[in-house]
């Protein structure tokens, strides 16, 4: 692992030299392991570099970017910032779900279609006379049954 610089930029130009740090590191063959640009953070990216002098260099000439501040970083001071991405998802079309969320929760619906990109999926209310897709998050469904299985059964005794 390297050392975390913070980087000041021009405000809302973050994206632009994320991009120019990028190409700079791609160019001169530095050692910058990652770059990270914090949503709710303003005027700053983050270098994750081998060395202070791999982060200067990938920075060098980029318009927007103001120079690295003074000492690294550790990593818990931006460990709130970083998102945990999702790299599975356990979701198949056809598949029976419940809308645990949203206007539609406790419907239960099934899948017609999967966009990973928007972790969006598009379903179909199974109690509805008319099916009328519906997009949802992906987090707001959750998998009861698969195609082809069997309804699971209710031990609840009336």
């Amino acid at each position: 692992m390297g050392y975390i610089f913070a980087l000041r930029t021009t405000a809302n130009r973050e994206d632009q030299v994320l991009d120019f740090v990028y190409s700079h590191a791609q160019k001169k063959n530095l050692k910058v392991l990652s770059l990270i640009r914090p949503h709710d953070l303003r005027g700053y990216i983050f270098i994750e570099a081998e060395s202070r002098n791999d982060a200067e260099q990938a920075f060098k000439g980029v318009p927007y970017a103001r120079g690295l501040l003074p000492k690294p970083l550790e990593y818990k001071e931006i460990e709130h910032m970083l998102e945990q991405v999702k790299t599975a998802v356990n979701i198949q079309k056809n598949d029976i779900v419940e809308i645990i969320a949203g206007p539609f929760k406790r419907e239960k619906a099934k899948i017609t279609r999967i966009d990973i990109a928007k972790e969006e999926v598009i379903v179909e209310l199974l109690e509805a006379a008319v099916p009328i897709p519906i997009t949802v998050s992906i987090d707001s469904v959750k998998v009861i049954r698969r195609e082809g299985e069997a309804e699971p059964e209710d031990d609840s005794k009336e």
